[in-house]
């Protein structure tokens, strides 16, 4: 049995659990979360813990029962306390600003980069060069941050670009002479 699938999730007592056949549905403080499940994986409850294991002993039984146990563990914290990745922009004139539901970014480009925000995820702007991204799905804060890094990830020479708050850019040599 997988080694993650074994531990249990505990869910906290403001955290409303519904289990209605393969839907699993999580109520918090953040808002609300629901996962179809795979017919493979058992879920049990007992006194507000969930356990996780698989229903046969494939391969696959075993692998999808640590994710499904990790994808719930997410999905508790998301509710109750929420995620958040913070950006950086690296370089001279490099801006961003939220407005309602865009971000319009200048990254050198000869037009600025307009960005719409997707259902479910917040960004905000504490200074022109950092944006916080937030959200209850852990998968959706990491993919809007992911876009935003596309539009100009960190270059290895000068280190100018989008990037994490807590990336490290390995920068490289010039060339000499």
């Amino acid at each position: 049995m997988s080694r993650i699938a074994k531990e249990p999730v505990n869910i906290p007592k403001d955290i409303e659990f519904n289990m209605s056949g393969l839907t699993l549905t999580l109520k918090g403080a953040k808002g609300s979360l629901s996962m179809d499940l795979n017919p493979e994986v058992s879920v049990e409850e007992n006194d507000s813990i969930l356990s996780f294991s698989p229903k046969s002993g494939s391969k696959f039984a075993l692998a999808i029962s640590g994710t499904t146990r990790a994808l719930v563990a997410n999905m508790v914290h998301g509710v109750s306390q929420g995620f958040e990745k913070k950006l950086e922009l690296v370089g001279v004139g490099y801006r961003a600003q939220a407005q309602g539901k865009k971000l319009n970014l200048t990254l050198g480009f000869s037009h600025p980069v307009v960005y719409e925000v997707p259902e479910g995820v917040t960004i905000e702007t504490p200074s022109q060069t950092e944006i916080l991204v937030k959200g209850i799905d852990k998968q959706s804060v990491g993919q809007v941050a992911a876009e935003i890094r596309h539009f100009r990830p960190p270059e290895p020479y000068k280190g100018k670009g989008v990037r994490y708050a807590d990336e490290h850019v390995v920068m490289k040599e010039a060339k000499k002479k």
